[in-house]
């Protein structure tokens, strides 16, 4: 297994310009997914650290091999990069079977004889279809046919895995299995991987470190605990769920804590100041965000609310869904979304309906403050993230 650092990588499509300065590290052995949006760039990246795309510049270093300089013209063919790849789609043929498919990039590489066909057997015990070596590869299901694409990669012995969200054709019930079967091999072999997908939680699930992205630029780096609970901007909140953005200007911060006054209610409130992502000074502009699953509908003021926010409003709007009922809720000139479970709506003896006038309150722990305006990231020459740096990777 090898390293990966991709620098100040570009990539134009005529005019278009699709990768803005990509900067990334990935360390050996370890799992890395770009998350983001279709048409974010995830895909245009991974083809680029796999040969398949011409960068228009920039450089990408597998191991201590450069395998791509546009200054010194060095542009390593995708076959010997030494990486293995598994698509969206299958990519299998018909005419072969399982063992011919995943003999076929041995054979490139001028592995023969027992060689070849011992580590072709090796390699689909490890998937679970040695017993299906001789079958026609496209009569397989469709999670099957994932696995013999997944032992096509990884038969090469490959010191960088790529996935181009390979999950995206498969139903629900199929991607949980060879979402896992990819874990496990992945554990299994230690192999440095480079995941893309816009399904969140395929990304929590999977990843040591997570990359979002959104319109060419790197929006934040971290494990999947820190993006879902400690986002560091709007976009990324919002698409880790944070329904509930609330404008705010930070009044004070002392005493390990922040206070701040809201937009929409003019309400003073003070949380920890580990609820904000990154420093935030007075008189800076910020977001005030939480779930909607994580506030607490009252029907009266709650006698203790504890640290935290707490909002009186009245019902808008129930949409009841079964296991849940999404409330809207009016507060000031505050729109809160407000999720409650099944079993607390059937405790509550309360009824719930529009007009109703109710409390709504959130604990600290649950809440993030977030800078507005902040400026993407991008990844020094040691992988971490320094701060409010105004570059970051592709579209």
């Amino acid at each position: 297994m090898s390293s990966l650092a991709v620098h100040s990588l570009h990539k134009y499509f005529g005019t278009f310009h699709a990768i803005k300065g990509a900067d990334l590290k990935v360390a050996e052995g370890e799992f890395v997914t770009l998350l983001g949006e279709s048409g974010c760039g995830k895909t245009t990246t991974l083809r680029c650290i796999a040969g398949l795309e011409v960068p228009s510049s920039g450089r990408i270093v597998i191991g201590d091999r450069v395998v791509y300089d546009g200054e010194q013209r060095i542009e390593i063919q995708p076959e010997k990069r030494e990486t293995g790849m598994v698509f969206q789609s299958y990519a299998l043929w018909p005419h072969m079977t399982v063992i011919e498919t995943v003999l076929y990039p041995l054979r490139r590489r001028r592995v023969k004889g027992p060689e070849a066909v011992s580590r072709a057997r090796e390699i689909l015990e490890v998937v679970g279809l040695e017993q299906f070596a001789n079958r026609a590869a496209t009569s397989l299901s469709g999670g099957q046919q994932q696995r013999v694409a997944l032992a096509r990669a990884l038969v090469i012995r490959p010191q960088l895995m790529l996935y181009d969200e390979p999950l995206s054709n498969l139903d629900p019930s199929l991607r949980r299995q060879v979402r896992d079967e990819i874990l496990r091999l992945h554990r299994l072999n230690g192999t440095t991987s480079v995941y893309v997908t816009h399904d969140l939680e395929e990304a929590m699930h999977l990843s040591d470190r997570i990359i979002v992205m959104q319109s060419g630029l790197l929006e934040q780096s971290g494990t999947p605990a820190e993006i879902f609970s400690r986002p560091t901007n709007e976009f990324v909140a919002k698409f880790v769920g944070f329904e509930n953005l609330l404008p705010a200007k930070v009044v004070s911060t002392a005493g390990g804590e922040i206070a701040f006054q809201l937009d929409a209610t003019g309400e003073r409130a003070a949380l920890p100041a580990a609820a904000a992502a990154k420093p935030v000074v007075a008189g800076e502009r910020v977001s005030v965000a939480f779930r909607s699953a994580n506030a607490l509908v009252h029907g009266e003021r709650p006698a203790d609310s504890g640290p935290g926010l707490l909002f009186r409003g009245a019902i808008e709007r129930v949409d009841f869904l079964g296991s849940r009922n999404e409330y809207r809720i009016v507060s000031g000139k505050a729109n809160l979304r407000v999720t409650e479970s099944e079993r607390a709506y059937r405790r509550e003896t309360m009824r719930r309906e529009a007009g109703a006038e109710v409390w709504v309150a959130v604990d600290a722990d649950l809440v993030s403050i977030i800078p507005t305006g902040a400026a993407p990231v991008r990844e020094d020459a040691d992988g971490a993230v320094p701060e409010l740096a105004a570059t970051g990777l592709p579209a």
